[in-house]
């Protein structure tokens, strides 16, 4: 995907029509929209903030034409501003801060603010939900069978859903700094990934939150459980560092770590562990603990 990043380097034009354009493609493939605000973010970090918006304004009015010829302005404007302004502030913040994990967790926070903003407009989420579950259960199956295990989800759905987005986001931003480092700084992303990490604190208070959600009851646990699923996001991708630069230490470790991957793709319940280690290197330093014991 070089090719698209040098393309989008060329100038403001080039990276709002591939912008758009990707934006559009992905209302038909969602995926697609991934490598649409990508290339967003890689202008932005390039770039910088005013350059990024400059480029976020003309792709915004390229999807307001296209809404218009198919006669849907305000649908695409409203998916284009949700698809790229928080991977825009997200890519301003890493631009500033240097840092990938002050970045992944600036996307955290803003999906944690979504949670909370959505349950203080819709206090009934759990009902909203459990509604739109019910009519999209499959019409061979008894309802009377499936309710229960609809009812728990539907408790869970917004932090599941925002959790979703926001692996978009960081996944975009991954891109994006790949693709940067590819064209101006080789190996630069790959050492950053592999250095992601969280503060004690941070990882402290995740685990207060989750120690919140199982003593609290109503509204409270819901919300803290909600916003539980957010910090699982978070520890999965700190957790992966982790892995992935033990793993890379061993013997055949580029075949090691393809089937690692491959491995938590086909059994997501891997990525329970995955969160653990994430959160236990905030004290024990295992990259660390690990080097040394390999000397």
């Amino acid at each position: 995907m070089g090719f698209l990043a040098t393309y989008i380097m060329r100038g403001r034009w080039q990276a709002a029509t591939a912008v758009s354009v990707l934006a559009f493609l992905s209302l038909f493939m969602p995926p697609i929209s991934i490598v649409s605000s990508a290339a967003l973010a890689l202008v932005t970090l390039r770039r910088g903030a005013y350059e990024g918006l400059t480029v976020f304004g003309i792709s915004l009015t390229g999807m307001t034409a296209i809404g218009a010829m198919l006669g849907s302005v305000s649908f695409t404007a409203l998916y284009g501003l949700v698809l790229w302004m928080p991977i825009w502030i997200v890519a301003i913040l890493l631009r500033a801060g240097r840092k990938l994990a002050l970045a992944i967790e600036s996307a955290i926070l803003l999906g944690g603010l979504s949670i909370i903003g959505f349950y203080l407009y819709n206090p009934q989420a759990a009902k909203m939900w459990l509604d739109i579950l019910t009519q999209m259960a499959p019409a061979n199956v008894s309802l009377d069978t499936m309710q229960p295990n609809i009812e728990s989800v539907a408790h869970y759905m917004t932090g599941i859903v925002v959790a979703g987005t926001v692996f978009g986001w960081i996944f975009a931003l991954f891109l994006a700094r790949w693709w940067q480092a590819e064209l101006y700084n080789p190996g630069g992303f790959r050492a950053e990934y592999l250095d992601l990490a969280t503060s004690p604190r941070l990882a402290l208070g995740s685990i207060s939150l989750i120690a919140l959600a199982s003593l609290s009851s109503g509204m409270m646990a819901e919300v803290a459980w909600n916003l539980s699923i957010l910090t699982f996001v978070l520890y999965t991708f700190v957790g992966t560092a982790v892995a992935h630069n033990i793993l890379n230490a061993l013997k055949q470790s580029r075949y090691v770590i393809f089937g690692f991957y491959i491995t938590l793709f086909l059994i997501p319940h891997l990525l329970i562990p995955v969160a653990l280690v994430g959160v236990s290197d905030a004290w024990w330093k295992l990259r660390e603990k690990f080097a040394a014991n390999k000397k």
